[in-house]
């Protein structure tokens, strides 16, 4: 990796020496002509690939007609995305934003207020977990918790408690008098590919009904088909009172969202919440063709084939290469595999081969394929992992 960026952009990424002219489908065409097989989906947002007809077909209508208005007004394309939404979950209302973290920054704002307006302003704090990420800004880095992402900014926001995750035991000893809800993701993305054990989420449904907390999950990662279903919690069987949206619901173009059951929402009147792209008729138009997409008779089934197939192949490869790899992890096509040399290594071998893939913490290679990916596809992507894996055994055996 290298910090090879233009010089006036503000080098907080670390960029590969990389560039993109175009994509299709799965494949990225960088400056010099190489093609790549993206397995990163721009980390989990282009679920329907690149230069999908439908999406630009979307856009370039609504590009004739309206890119932007105020919320002060009606949007009726708005409202259609948002009972689609609130069709295909647990919500009665939505809110849009433009990112990930600016749907839980709404999701945070929502469950304070939630208890603020039924008369206990005292009620704020979220209980979170470890191994979470839910954003960068003041707010999401302090639920998020982890000192590598908060060093430099001065004293965490305050209203987080943050435990174990899957320590149902924890989670009860932190619950006290200004407890408001609890935030979790169903799968852990960039914490590494974990996976919330089913026994623990629907204790946690538990203890919030018992306490009157709120429940909510975030499902920027996990949400809009990465997971095999259209949301992670119908998987579950669990249902949250507040979620977070974001990254695969505009297919590429920046749209957030909070769901939340009306309950939840109590009190969210009039100059609550705002945002001033939210719900921007590009975005909009481009998140209702996803859509459209998604629920098209057979899609999920595809996903979760192509899951299962991706699944086998990549165990396999496991089993030829263990010096290398050792485990398999993750729903749908939310794939992780534990490296046993470091991530970077692998991520940058793969690179090599022509296959893009991104990190995750416990030293995991998330595999992100577009939901789109073909059998061929995928089998292109094994030959590609075992010979990156191939040359790193090689490395290795010539080290030592």
């Amino acid at each position: 990796m290298t910090n090879s960026a233009a010089p006036h952009l503000l080098p907080v990424f670390a960029r590969a020496d990389i560039g993109f002219e175009r994509g299709e489908g799965v494949w990225l065409i960088a400056t010099n002509g190489d093609c790549y097989l993206d397995f990163t989906s721009g980390v989990a947002v282009n679920a329907l690939g690149h230069a999908h007809p439908a999406l630009v077909k979307a856009l370039q209508e609504q590009a004739t007609k309206l890119w932007h208005m105020s919320n002060l007004f009606q949007s009726p394309d708005g409202e259609k995305l948002a009972a689609r939404l609130c069709s295909e979950s647990f919500a009665d209302f939505v809110f849009f934003c433009n990112s990930g973290a600016e749907a839980l920054e709404g999701v945070i704002k929502l469950v304070r207020h939630h208890h603020f307006s039924k008369g206990h302003p005292e009620r704020y704090r979220i209980i979170t977990f470890e191994g979470a990420f839910h954003g960068r800004t003041l707010a999401t880095l302090a639920a998020t918790g982890s000192a590598k992402y908060l060093e430099g900014f001065g004293p965490p926001m305050d209203g987080f408690d943050q435990v174990a995750h899957g320590d149902i035991e924890a989670v009860k000893k932190a619950i006290g008098p200004a407890t408001a809800g609890i935030l979790i993701e169903p799968i852990q993305g960039e914490g590494g590919v974990r996976s919330a054990p089913l026994g623990f989420l629907k204790a946690l449904r538990q203890l919030c009904d018992e306490k009157g907390l709120l429940l909510a999950f975030d499902e920027v990662q996990t949400g809009m088909g990465r997971t095999g279903d259209l949301f992670a919690h119908r998987r579950t069987g669990v249902t949250p009172d507040v979620m977070s949206l974001a990254k695969a619901l505009g297919g590429g173009f920046p749209i957030g969202a909070v769901l939340a059951t009306a309950d939840a929402a109590s009190g969210m009147g009039p100059g609550s919440h705002g945002s001033t792209f939210g719900g921007n008729p590009l975005a909009i138009a481009a998140a209702n063709a996803v859509l459209d997409v998604m629920l098209r008779p057979g899609f999920f089934d595809h996903v979760q084939k192509m899951s299962l197939l991706l699944k086998q192949k990549l165990a396999s490869v496991i089993d030829r290469h263990p010096d290398i790899v050792s485990e398999v992890r993750g729903e749908g096509l939310l794939i992780g595999i534990k490296a046993v040399v470091p991530s970077g290594d692998l991520i940058a071998a793969l690179r090599n081969e022509k296959l893009l893939t991104v990190g995750a913490g416990d030293n995991v290679v998330r595999f992100l394929p577009p939901l789109i990916v073909t059998e061929a596809e995928i089998e292109d992507s094994v030959i590609r992992l075992e010979r990156a894996c191939a040359a790193l055994s090689g490395s290795k055996r010539t080290a030592s």
